[in-house]
């Protein structure tokens, strides 16, 4: 076994690699619609989070916008205040669940060279949203530290 499949087995062993997403994400999140202004998303961003799930009636998951997305519309040329959410949002964005473990999370956000992603029920309805920063959070509640 190479070093690194070392590290991962101690860390999935650890107190830490116990965790699920559902014990580290923010429950508290910023959703929007496709018909909400990139201006008022770029509010919410300065407010939260950096990227702003996008949701139907439903508060089922159709998109999200980040900071990359509102910058890209900038460099366009485009004006923020006569954007929508669903001109510029990246569809069907990676997602987890509450159940989903915290080193299958490390992998999704390393290997997708993601922040955060949307955390979704097991109907696809938006509950919450975690981030990088929630599992360093979480190993060093984990480690005591």
């Amino acid at each position: 076994m190479n070093a690194v499949a070392e590290g991962r087995t101690a860390l999935r062993e650890s107190k830490f690699g116990h965790l699920t997403v559902g014990t580290i994400m923010e429950m508290q999140v910023q959703s929007a619609t496709k018909d909400t202004g990139a201006e008022q998303l770029a509010s919410y961003m300065m407010d939260g989070f950096g990227s702003v799930p996008i949701v139907d009636d439903q508060n089922k998951l159709v998109g999200i916008v980040s900071e990359f997305d509102l910058l890209g519309a900038l460099r366009k040329g485009k004006k923020l205040e006569e954007v929508m959410a669903g001109e510029i949002l990246t569809a069907n964005p990676i997602s987890v669940t509450k159940d989903t473990d915290v080193m299958t999370l490390v992998d999704v956000l390393q290997n997708n060279h993601l922040i955060r992603v949307p955390v979704l029920d097991n109907k696809g309805s938006l509950i919450g949203i975690v981030a990088r920063r929630d599992l360093l959070r979480g190993y060093l509640q984990a480690s005591g530290s």
